[in-house]
């Protein structure tokens, strides 16, 4: 059996993702949820056969996987990493001036939204440097003891042995703000509290995130 060479792997990858179609598909997967091929042939203004042609290749290179729930199936990003990839080049195509970001880019996105499974954005950015000077959160992206309180106090999971292989925290480089945001199974958790205590809204059909009245009044702890 051929084994591939690194190479090939990366040249079969950058081929999927050459395809418009097909990067319209995962931009829309990058919310973190899962989608039917019903709703990525509508969103991408396509038809359902040559919808379903560019989600097989986009599982065959585990870009993303194939949930099947009774006799629907729902396609997502396949892990963090993939999500990584695809932020990274997100803002590599932006190229180096931030103001093109800032330009091309909605204002609400730009100021809230999500990256797979965390939090981005000008808000998410603030929070991120809130946790560090406040020191709440050490350089190598340790909860101090304060901080762990604090979080705690927020109803944030900061049990580190739930996070399994995944890193704890980490920085993540925004590509609209061009400075960092918390990643990792901290960001992650940041998030869930977010959207379980109706602090943040998810809009339909969009990455963007909309703060409630409760979650202002949150933000305002956090960011000081």
């Amino acid at each position: 059996m051929h084994e591939f060479t690194l190479e090939e792997r990366v040249a079969a990858i950058a081929s999927v993702l050459a395809d418009r179609t097909r990067a319209r598909m995962l931009f829309l997967m990058m919310d973190g949820r899962a989608y039917t091929a019903t709703e990525l042939s509508a969103a991408s203004d396509v038809v359902p056969s040559t919808t379903s042609a560019h989600l097989n290749r986009l599982v065959a290179e585990n870009l993303i996987t194939c949930i099947k729930q009774g006799r629907h199936r729902y396609f997502k990003i396949h892990s963090a990493e993939v999500a990584e990839l695809l932020e990274n080049m997100m803002r590599f195509a932006h190229g180096d001036q931030p103001d093109i970001a800032k330009i091309s880019t909605p204002k609400s996105l730009r100021l809230f939204r999500t990256c797979y499974d965390h939090m981005a954005g000008e808000i998410a950015v603030k929070i991120h440097n809130s946790l560090l000077l406040n020191q709440w959160m050490t350089d190598n992206y340790e909860l101090t003891s304060m901080g762990k309180d604090f979080l705690i106090s927020l109803g944030v999971c900061c049990d580190a042995d739930t996070s399994l292989r995944r890193k704890f925290a980490c920085s993540c480089l925004d590509w609209s703000e061009r400075q960092f945001h918390l990643g990792g199974f901290l960001g992650a958790s940041l998030l869930d509290t977010f959207l379980r205590k109706k602090w943040a809204v998810r809009q339909l059909d969009s990455r963007e995130l909309v703060l409630t009245e409760s979650g202002c009044v949150v933000i305002r702890k956090i960011v000081r």
